[in-house]
C-alpha cells in the first residue's frame, strides 16, 4: 500500500494503493499509522508522493456506495484522524504532487508544509460540491488555512480543478517544477525544513496552525449531526452514483 524509502533520514512515502490511490478505510488507517511511526522515529522529514499520473484520486466512492451508511459512519472519523495527523505532524512534511490530486488528494496536498507539483496536464482541486457531498469540518478548515484568502470560496464552492500554475495562483501548491525535477525539489525542500532545530520547528508549526485546531475543536454536535445526515442521505448517494458513472465514462 505504501513503499517507504529513506535518503539521509528523509523518509519518502510512495502511495501505491490500487491504480489511483483511492482513499478507503484501509488506506486512511495505514497512512495514519505510517506517518505517526515516522514522526516518532529518527526520520527528519517526510516526502509524500504518488505513482504514475496519479497522486491521489480522493475518497474511494464506489467502496463508499457499496458499504452504505455503516461504511460512512466508520469512514468519516477515520478520514478526520488521517487529516489531523498529517496536518499537525511534528516533523516537516512535503507533498510531491506527481499527478492528479482530486478531492481527498488535494487535501493530502494541502496538509503539507511545502507543496510542490509537477507541471503538465495533471489537475488538483476539491470538487466535493460537484460530487454532491459536504466538507467535513477538518477538511474545510485545512482548505481555509492553505488556500489563498481571495480564492477560498471559489475553490470550495465552485469545485473547479486546476492545472499546476492555476493551482499555484490560488495557493493550493507552493512551487511548480518540471516533472523530472519533482522529487529533487521535494527533497531539497524537506532538507531545508529538516535543518531547522526540530523542537523549534514543531513548536512554531503548531502555533501557526493553532487557528485550525481551535476551529476543529469549536465544531458543534449539531454540525456533526447535520454532516452525517447529509453524507448518509439517499440523495447524496444518488449524486455520488451519478458522478461515479459519469467519471467512469470518461476513462
Amino acid at each position: 500500500m505504501f513503499d517507504l524509502t529513506s535518503n539521509n533520514d528523509i523518509a519518502i512515502v510512495h502511495m501505491q494503493h490500487g491504480p489511483a490511490n483511492a482513499m478507503d478505510l484501509a488506506f486512511c488507517v495505514e497512512l495514519t499509522r505510517t506517518v505517526r511511526e515516522l514522526a516518532a522515529s529518527s526520520a527528519r522529514a517526510i516526502v509524500l508522493t504518488g505513482q504514475g499520473r496519479i497522486y491521489c484520486a480522493g475518497v474511494d466512492l464506489p467502496q463508499l456506495l457499496e458499504g452504505g451508511i455503516d461504511y460512512v459512519r466508520r469512514f468519516l472519523p477515520v478520514l478526520d484522524e488521517l487529516l489531523e495527523t498529517l496536518f499537525f505532524c511534528n516533523i516537516p512534511l512535503v507533498a510531491a504532487v506527481n499527478g492528479h490530486a482530486i478531492a481527498g488528494g488535494c487535501l493530502l496536498t494541502c496538509i503539507a508544509d511545502r507543496r510542490i507539483m509537477g507541471d503538465g496536464k495533471a489537475r488538483i482541486g476539491v470538487p466535493e460540491v460537484r460530487v454532491g457531498v459536504p466538507f467535513p469540518t477538518v477538511a474545510l478548515e485545512i482548505m481555509r488555512a492553505k488556500t489563498g484568502p481571495d480564492f477560498f470560496e471559489e475553490v470550495v464552492l465552485e469545485g473547479t480543478t486546476y492545472v499546476a500554475h492555476e493551482a499555484q495562483r490560488r495557493g493550493l501548491v507552493d512551487v511548480v517544477v518540471a516533472p523530472e525535477q519533482l522529487l529533487v525539489a521535494a527533497m531539497t525542500a524537506a532538507e531545508s525544513l529538516a535543518a531547522i532545530r526540530p523542537e523549534v520547528f514543531s513548536f512554531t508549526n503548531q502555533q501557526a496552525r493553532q487557528p485550525v485546531r481551535e476551529a476543529i475543536t469549536a465544531r458543534t454536535k449539531q454540525q456533526e449531526t447535520e454532516l452525517f445526515a447529509l453524507w448518509e442521505a439517499e440523495e447524496t448517494h444518488a449524486a455520488i452514483r451519478a458522478y461515479v458513472t459519469q467519471t467512469f465514462k470518461k476513462i
